[in-house]
């Protein structure tokens, strides 16, 4: 069993890190708000600390899940940053969803200090961190994701690593951007359902076991037909995501129309209030255009 640092209780990390206890490793917590950290140990144990630095001394595994390219570059770098406390041969896992480039530039300075780096952004949203069910997509060297694996399996049911360092985040894009094509789609067709007079419950009971299913289907079609939007990923942070798809197929010449389309959607549900509803939030815009 391992030594381990998690940086980040959110809705996610909360969990992820509660799976490693059970897992059997010893874990130390840092959360910018000391209370959840509290609350953390208070239910599974373990440590609190109250800087990065202080919980990834004496690490062997230092795990992130913060918010953004700015947050991570918080937890890592300075004076209190974890990078200042990580011994040589410490391998640094972030299941952040990032900008590449934050990955290219923290996975270099970790390299300098002798500390490996795996980026590993993560899918299957709340309910998967809290069953243990993530999917995580890997990059990095071959080498440091073979001694962070077998610690990822305790909060995943696939783990895989893509490519070399920035690998991950560049399939996690791709995870977003396919998610915001279906979620629209599946809008529009219960939305349609809706106007055409029949009910969506049964078209999707027909539908859903069919070339139209798809994940997206089977976990949300009831909670959109109820007008439910508190069980998953917020519309925020999709919009903080589909930024980085855009930015990226900037850089790399790829063409992203329906992504762009469907971030201005999203747009439109932050205006009527909706930052925090979920993703599938996107058929209420639909029946607030009539």
């Amino acid at each position: 069993m391992a030594k381990c640092a998690f940086l980040g209780l959110g809705v996610m990390g909360y969990p992820m890190a509660g799976h490693l206890v059970a897992a059997g490793h010893d874990v130390t917590v840092y959360n910018r708000t000391s209370a959840k950290a509290e609350a953390w140990v208070a239910e599974h144990g373990g440590t609190l600390s109250l800087t990065p630095r202080e919980a990834a001394e004496g690490a062997e595994f230092v795990m992130a899940c913060v918010g953004n390219d700015d947050d991570l570059r918080s937890v890592c770098l300075g004076d209190d940053g974890a990078f200042a406390g990580m011994a040589e041969g410490t391998v640094f896992v972030d299941h952040t969803t990032v900008s590449s480039m934050v990955t290219l530039e923290l996975a270099e300075i970790a390299a300098a200090r002798g500390a490996g780096f795996v980026d590993a952004p993560v899918s299957g949203g709340q309910a998967g961190a809290e069953n243990g069910q993530l999917v995580v997509m890997c990059g990095g060297e071959q080498a440091q994701y073979d001694r962070a694996a077998p610690l990822i399996d305790a909060y995943s049911k696939l783990c895989k690593r893509i490519g070399d360092t920035g690998a991950g985040q560049k399939c996690k894009m791709v995870n977003q951007i396919c998610i915001a094509g279906l979620v629209q789609g599946l809008s529009e067709g219960l939305a349609f359902a809706e106007k055409a007079g029949i009910d969506g419950r049964a078209v999707v009971e027909v539908i859903g076991g069919g070339a139209a299913g798809s994940w997206q289907m089977v976990n949300r079609f009831e909670t959109m037909l109820d007008d439910e939007f508190d069980h998953g990923f917020a519309v925020d942070w999709m919009r903080k995501d589909l930024a980085i798809c855009l930015a990226t197929a900037e850089e790399t010449g790829a063409s992203l129309p329906v992504t762009a389309l469907v971030d201005q959607f999203y747009k439109d549900v932050q205006n009527m209030g909706g930052g925090r509803w979920d993703t599938s939030s996107l058929i209420k815009r639909l029946k607030a255009l009539g």
